[in-house]
């Protein structure tokens, strides 16, 4: 797996390629980080503790919220560390397992929002057979399989990006090791790696994401066909309307940062995005299914009432 590299550790040059500390912006994230810490893992907590939300619905958004404290905490904690340093160093092997786990916790999580779309369209267009279809054992399989999935697809990566070749520079313009950035310094040819990164992480973000939309299309398409009273339309539109907001949220600059071509002029671009959907997404979620879900705020009040 190893490549026979002169570069034993790279510098991250972080949101902005200063390298002085920069103590405002660690309060900022640091605030952030422990907010989604708080957030999901209070959501993680419901959803194992509350038997009314032992379905379906709630035990892939308990697998969501583990997946969103999983993947900030690959980036967000060095981040902060290198804000109170001057030398942003990380080692060659801690760059390349960094570069795993983003992958691995970003292409799982995809697949997940795809899967709790699936999950909405048969609750809304065929309920009489939901406990039937969404039952303990396929839930249970589906998660195994879009973990195990990303699991195997990062390895990819990971294992194609530590063989090559870095003898140059080895100033990182990002705040984590991701793929493109490290393509840029590689010395040799990166032509396959960049036809991966174009083809299998293309088709991780963009298939889930078309695969959501056609549940969507499909739930909106039966209640209007189907749907006669428009109060039971909008109940069944609204139960879906935040799970849909996170998928906008995450995927849009997810689909943008690696269809996009590389070029010199898109670092910045990519680091600002990057904070979207590594950074603010994952906070994000436990606001938005807290505020619009009547279920978990139900059972969150109930915790509350508990020790109080």
């Amino acid at each position: 797996m190893l490549n026979q590299t002169s570069v034993i550790e790279f510098l991250l040059l972080g949101l902005t390629d200063i390298q002085d500390p920069q103590p405002f912006l660690f309060a900022v994230f640091l605030t952030i980080y422990l907010v989604n810490v708080a957030g999901n893992g209070a959501i993680l907590m419901i959803v194992i503790s509350d038997p009314r939300l032992h379905s379906p619905m709630y035990f892939f958004l308990g697998n969501l919220s583990c997946l969103d404290i999983c993947y900030s905490t690959v980036t967000l904690p060095k981040m902060l560390e290198n804000f109170l340093s001057t030398h942003k160093a990380i080692s060659f092997m801690g760059c390349i397992s960094q570069l795993h786990f983003f992958h691995f916790l970003g292409s799982t999580e995809a697949m997940l929002l795809a899967v709790m779309a699936f999950d909405r369209f048969v609750a809304i267009c065929k309920p009489l057979h939901y406990t039937v279809i969404m039952n303990p054992q396929l839930c249970t399989q589906m998660a195994i399989t879009i973990w195990a999935t990303g699991f195997f697809y990062a390895l990819l990566h990971s294992i194609m990006t530590s063989r090559l070749n870095f003898c140059g520079p080895n100033h990182i313009h990002h705040f984590f090791c991701d793929v493109k950035p490290l393509l840029e310094l590689a010395c040799g040819n990166t032509e396959l790696n960049q036809r991966l990164l174009n083809t299998v992480t293309g088709t991780i973000a963009t298939g889930p994401f078309f695969l959501t939309l056609l549940s969507y299309f499909y739930i909106i398409t039966y209640l209007f066909l189907k749907t006669q009273s428009c109060s039971t339309l909008h109940k069944a539109l609204s139960t879906c309307a935040s799970h849909f907001m996170v998928v906008i949220v995450f995927f849009a600059p997810v689909i943008f940062t690696y269809i996009r071509p590389t070029s010199g002029n898109s670092r910045d671009q990519d680091r600002i995005i990057a904070i979207m959907y590594s950074v603010v997404t994952p906070v994000l979620n436990p606001l938005i299914y807290t505020l619009r879900n009547k279920d978990v705020k139900d059972a969150l009040f109930r915790v509350i009432r508990k020790r109080v």
